[in-house]
């Protein structure tokens, strides 16, 4: 069947939005997503409220709000797609229904954060849609205490898609490592050369490996942060994402 995204307004809508939340994330009782409330005063004042369904069944959602008037932006904070229904492009149509909408306001940019360590989140949002991180935000929630993020520090990305251009971005490819993944799936410091693109590594899947080796996915947590922080922080600039699990940096001033 077909999946259906539609703006949600109504609190019975909005309540199966916060019910499916919880079961994506599983949070701490005090600390979920967001509230039924919450996404009942922000749909009220204008904010974007979405789900995506599977007949009559939600299996996907999506929340955000404007930035400030000057910048004509939407922040889009939360967005979770059922585990059953997952690589079926639910994630993409809520994407598309978000930008129909932003564009219909006049807005011309989208943004949000993400967790850098995640690559099917990175790959999804740096090539697929086309966005592009602006800048690497250290434990940026704080510990969220969920099944998801765990113990974990919830470094993000934060990227902005240009949602008044076309769609999508190009694979990237980088020959230089700067981060590289060791014979044991640990990361690895490399010297950084002198010119051309880098490479930077994440791991295959660090959901998994957060609860078989944590020690493990904090190296990774504190490599990426150092190797492709630091180069943020320096005006580099992420152009693009490599499917096998590599972001492709160009650094200023370098060719």
């Amino acid at each position: 069947m077909t999946i259906q995204v539609r703006e949600l307004t109504e609190l019975a809508d909005l309540e199966a939005v916060y019910r499916l939340f919880d079961s994506i994330w599983r949070p701490d009782p005090h600390n979920p997503p967001v509230t039924t409330e919450l996404l009942r005063a922000m749909s009220n004042a204008g904010n974007y409220v979405s789900g995506a369904y599977d007949g009559t069944e939600l299996v996907g959602a999506c929340f955000g709000f404007f930035g400030a008037p000057s910048e004509r932006t939407l922040h889009s904070h939360v967005a979770g797609v059922s585990r059953q229904a997952r690589s079926r492009n639910v994630g993409f149509a809520l994407k598309l229904h978000q930008r129909d909408w932003a564009l219909q306001r006049g807005l011309t940019a989208i943004e949000w954060t993400f967790d850098p360590l995640i690559r099917r989140n990175a790959y999804f949002n740096l090539v697929k849609l086309g966005a592009r991180p602006k800048e690497y935000l250290t434990n940026f929630y704080g510990q969220m205490r969920d099944e998801i993020n765990g113990e974990d520090e919830s470094d993000r990305l934060l990227v902005r898609w240009q949602i008044d251009e076309p769609v999508g971005g190009a694979e990237s490819s980088a020959t230089a490592i700067a981060l590289d993944r060791g014979s044991d799936g640990r990361p690895i410091r490399t010297e950084l050369p002198t010119a051309g693109p880098v490479a930077i590594a994440v791991p295959g899947d660090v959901e998994s490996l957060r609860a078989t080796d944590f020690a493990a996915a904090q190296e990774w947590r504190l490599a990426v942060r150092e190797v492709l922080g630091g180069l943020l922080a320096d005006g580099a600039r992420v152009t693009g994402f490599d499917r096998t699990g590599w972001y492709v940096v160009e650094r200023e001033g370098v060719a």
